[in-house]
């Protein structure tokens, strides 16, 4: 399984490296694939999956994709990437612009965190300063 889950990330490697540069990082089992320091994209099980928010989810399940989901401790956690539906991978014209709307979901929830973490920081020091 492992020597064929490389082959693919290669194989994807390749035909995501003809519109943009990008980097495969194993992880989990998978690998998460980056672009400009951003996670947009990530291969489970020989499937890849990109990066999905309220503006391109719905593109993935007009054309009957699924979620990636994985088991946790005690459910099923669903995370926001979705399959790549193979017509796209194939076209490098509608590849680019499926990446494009990834990168453009993974910054945004980056830019999230980010946000949610200085609150929590400042948060910390305030508490630290007044006690």
């Amino acid at each position: 399984m492992m020597i064929k889950q490389k082959l693919f990330c290669q194989q994807v490697i390749e035909q995501l490296g003809q519109v943009i540069e990008v980097k495969a990082r194993a992880m989990f089992g998978g690998y998460g694939l980056y672009s400009n320091s951003v996670m947009f994209g990530l291969i489970d099980k020989e499937k890849l999956y990109f990066k999905v928010d309220e503006y391109n989810c719905d593109e993935y399940k007009a054309l009957g994709m699924k979620p990636f989901i994985y088991l946790g401790k005690h459910k099923p956690i669903h995370m926001s990437y979705y399959q790549l539906p193979e017509i796209v991978f194939n076209n490098l014209e509608s590849l680019s612009v499926w990446i494009d709307k990834a990168e453009a979901a993974a910054i945004k929830a980056k830019q999230a965190r980010k946000k949610i973490s200085n609150k929590q920081t400042s948060r910390k020091k305030y508490l630290i300063t007044n006690i």
